[in-house]
């Protein structure tokens, strides 16, 4: 899994990745965190420190619920993707907004397939 649709509570980013990496060094999993200077500001959840990862997805949802958990922050858990094909000039990604064992909320990400631009927040939803 190499996903860019992650993120941490404003403020704790460098907090937050550090020690997921360092869990992760720990017990010997598969994941790699890094955070790339990138914010997405939502109108229901707050401001959101994205990162990117490569990792087994198990370990990238538990490390990053372990992380909710232990700074008592929201996070995103990105990475969900529909299952119908469809062909369009961008492509979408969803997250579950999440607060120590709660689902919050979901979002919809949507980025250009053909320019490194940034992801954008399309849709968000409480719960």
């Amino acid at each position: 899994m190499d996903s860019e649709t992650f993120g941490v509570e404003k403020g704790y980013g460098i907090l937050a990745v550090e020690w997921m990496n360092a869990e992760a060094k720990k017990d010997g999993l598969k994941f790699e965190a890094r955070l790339y200077n990138y914010e997405i500001t939502t109108k229901n959840f707050g401001t959101f420190e994205m990162y990117s990862l490569i990792a087994d997805p198990k370990a990238a949802r538990e490390l990053t619920m372990k992380a909710s958990k232990r700074f008592k922050i929201k996070v995103i858990e990105g990475g969900y993707k529909t299952r119908k094909l469809l062909v369009k000039v961008a492509k979408n990604e969803y997250g579950m907004v999440k607060k120590v064992d709660r689902i919050i909320g979901q979002v919809e990400f949507e980025s250009s397939r053909f320019s490194r631009g940034g992801w954008k927040v399309t849709k968000e939803e409480r719960r």
